[in-house]
C-alpha cells in the first residue's frame, strides 16, 4: 500500500515528516540595494580658502590669515585645500611686497620732506 511516485520515492512516511518549529530556517531578510552610505564629505575650509584667496589680491594680510585658518581646517578634516594653499602663498608674496613699496614710500617722503630745494623746484 505505499504509493511511490516520483515526487515521493520513499513512499507515505517520508511525504508526513515535518521539521520541527526550533529547527526551521528563518526566512531570509529583504535585500535591498546598498548605495553609498551618505553623500561624500566636503572640505570646511573650501569656501573660506576661496575667500581668501581672493582678499589677497585686495587685502594681503587679511587675504593671508583667512587663507592660513581656511588651510589649518582642511588639513584637521584631512583635505588639501588648493584654493588656500595659493592664498596663503600670494598672501605671503602681496605682503612682503606691500611691506618693500611702505618702506620706499616712507624713505621718499622723508627725503623730500629735508630737502626743500627738490620741492621748490616743482
Amino acid at each position: 500500500m505505499s504509493s511511490n511516485t516520483p515526487e515521493n520515492p520513499y513512499g507515505e512516511s517520508a511525504a508526513k515528516f515535518t521539521r520541527p518549529q526550533w529547527a526551521q530556517t528563518p526566512p531570509a531578510p529583504p535585500s535591498y540595494a546598498q548605495g553609498p552610505y551618505g553623500p561624500p564629505m566636503e572640505d570646511p575650509g573650501k569656501t573660506l580658502g576661496i575667500v581668501g584667496l581672493v582678499l589677497c589680491f585686495v587685502v594681503s594680510l587679511a587675504g593671508l590669515i583667512v587663507s592660513i585658518i581656511a588651510k589649518r581646517k582642511s588639513a584637521a578634516a584631512g583635505f588639501t585645500n588648493t584654493p588656500a594653499n595659493v592664498g596663503v602663498i600670494l598672501g605671503w608674496i602681496f605682503t612682503i611686497i606691500g611691506f618693500v613699496v611702505m618702506v620706499f614710500y616712507i624713505i621718499a617722503v622723508v627725503l623730500l620732506l629735508n630737502n626743500p630745494d627738490v620741492v621748490n623746484r616743482y
